[in-house]
């Protein structure tokens, strides 16, 4: 019994009746051939990046949120009342292990009046009429946070010699503003009528 070209394109190995039947024929758009150096085993999954120096990856496991659609509110026709499409992304602080500790930390306290008594944030996306791409959004929320948070611990270093120049322009500054009150007291006694006393 023959294989199809097709098989033979698709699979390479064919068993039929039980013998196994080996194809001679490689193509020419093969990954092999369009790729000879590559190295891409697209049955694994790559390590995801982790969180290193105290400082956020930008990665955030999916198997740690609890993700809930529902449906939006607004314009949106009959797609409103049929699809549930209103993204929902919740996760527990505290126990949030991916976001690095001094980064959870200010993270908390930013979001203070936000969580929930369990200790829960939630953040939610109706922006478009697709789930995906409102849980894309949710999480691209969710991240900007983080980022913002771990951006506002980084307090800039300060070379001495902007701290001299800095104290310099200060100074400067206090002997302006004495010349211009000596100034401006002098005026006011030249206003001043003459007394006995300065006769």
């Amino acid at each position: 019994m023959a294989l199809s070209f097709r098989n033979l394109f698709l699979f390479g190995k064919q068993c039929v009746n039980g013998r196994a039947y080996l194809s001679g024929y490689k193509s020419n758009i093969s990954l092999e051939r369009l790729y000879p150096t590559s190295r891409l085993d697209m049955t694994t999954i790559p390590k995801p990046p982790e969180s290193k120096d105290g400082k956020f990856s930008g990665y955030i496991p999916m198997d740690k949120l609890k993700i809930n659609y529902s449906r939006s509110s607004g314009a949106g026709g009959q797609n409103v009342n049929c699809v549930s499409t209103k993204a929902e992304v919740r996760f527990h602080l505290s126990s949030a292990e991916w976001i690095p500790e001094s980064i959870r930390a200010k993270f908390a306290e930013q979001i203070k009046n936000q969580l929930t008594k369990e200790g829960y944030f939630i953040i939610k996306s109706e922006r478009t009429r697709s789930q995906q791409l409102n849980l894309a959004d949710a999480l691209d929320k969710l991240r900007d946070m983080i980022h913002a948070a771990a951006q506002s611990l980084a307090t800039p270093q300060v070379s001495p010699e902007s701290l001299e120049r800095q104290r310099r322009l200060r100074e400067r500054a206090a002997r302006e503003r004495l010349r211009e009150k000596r100034e401006h007291s002098m005026t006011k006694q030249g206003r001043q009528a003459p007394t006995i006393d300065s006769l």
